[in-house]
């Protein structure tokens, strides 16, 4: 018992005596053990940012060094930024910067610097951000032989919506597909992009392309032909198929334009050809199906006239259900591919802001 109290007596005498050596600071401190282990560590204060199509964004990244391990700092910081595909088994070269010396890659150009708010700061800026811009980002900082990282997912605000060609359904290859969800002003939509429209409601019992080459498709009511009435609510799963061969829909997804979407009002109603033509005369194009599902779901667009879409489908969008338009739900309600050289409808446009 006498060695036990001795034993506590010390442990105090020599923590009360350590303890004039440190100073209580209610700033946040990293703390690196220099001995054994890391110098370098890269941390990500936030690991998902949000923005919008057109915005500004910065992925934050901050790195903390042991300045007793590296001196006075013989070693350049390299900084460099890369996005993680989809699969993880390639990075794509966002950033790169070492002093003076910075450099840009691909469709970055002109759109991203280092915010450089203090010493350790090496966050992104990311400016204009683009439909493509969605993913994850990977800070990594290297001094000498040290080296950390940290990720940072970028989403959008935006909307999933399915999509078939006037062909009809399950018409499309992987490369197909991206290039239709292209043609209507939206990409292919990822795994995490339709979960999310799964939870906020989005059912739909054909199945469609995603962003990893996986075949899937959302049901919140479970029925028969949907993979069984007794089944739960969930994003059912195909698989992964072969992208040339195998041919389904696909699930793309967009977000805020710049620009103005509306119904044209026209003393007639239209053919195809006179709907585009129309659109044109009034100083804008014939609107694609993302800038409908973009106006109906980010602005609340509610008109119950059918139109004319540039894909040559006929829809309509519903933000306020009632009778004769969308009777039990928002949506933006689909008419049909109707043949363009002889039915009549009319035609929703789109005038891009400068």
């Amino acid at each position: 018992m006498k060695s036990l109290l001795l034993l506590v007596l010390i442990s105090i005498c020599w923590a009360d005596h350590h303890s004039d050596n440190y100073t209580l600071d209610h700033d946040r401190v990293i703390h690196i053990q220099a001995e054994n282990g890391p110098r370098l560590l890269v941390e990500a204060e936030q690991a998902r940012v949000f923005s919008y199509r057109g915005g500004n964004v910065t992925l934050p990244c901050k790195f903390y060094r042991d300045p007793t391990a590296f001196g006075s700092g013989t070693h350049k910081i390299r900084i460099k930024w890369t996005k993680l595909t989809s699969d993880y088994l390639k990075e794509v070269d966002v950033f790169v910067s070492m002093g003076y010396h910075k450099k840009t890659y691909g469709g970055y150009q002109g759109r991203v610097f280092l915010k450089g708010g203090s010493d350790n700061d090496a966050s992104l800026v990311i400016a204009d951000l683009t439909l493509e811009d969605y993913g994850k980002y990977k800070c990594e900082v290297i001094e000498g032989l040290e080296d950390d990282t940290a990720v940072v997912a970028l989403d959008l605000q935006g909307v999933v919506f399915p999509y078939f060609p006037r062909l009809g359904r399950y018409n499309l290859n992987f490369h197909e597909a991206q290039q239709a969800c292209l043609d209507q002003d939206a990409v292919i939509a990822s795994f995490d992009q339709l979960y999310n429209a799964w939870r906020g409601g989005l059912d739909w019992c054909n199945a469609g392309w995603l962003s990893d080459g996986s075949v899937q498709y959302p049901i919140t009511k479970p029925r028969e032909p949907c993979g069984g009435q007794n089944t739960v609510p969930g994003v059912r799963n195909y698989g992964f198929w072969d992208k040339d061969k195998s041919r389904y829909d696909v699930f793309c997804f967009t977000s805020n334009f710049n620009g103005r979407f509306y119904y044209l009002i026209h003393p007639t109603k239209l053919t195809y050809d006179e709907a585009v033509q129309a659109c044109l005369n009034d100083g804008a194009q014939i609107a694609k199906v993302g800038q409908i599902f973009a106006a109906w779901k980010l602005l609340g667009y509610d008109r119950c006239d059918a139109g004319w879409l540039a894909d040559g489908s006929v829809r309509y969008p519903i933000s306020r259900p009632r009778r004769r338009c969308s009777p039990t739900e928002a949506a933006v309600r689909f008419v049909g591919f109707p043949d363009k050289k002889h039915k009549l409808y009319g035609v929703y446009c789109f005038r891009a802001y400068n």
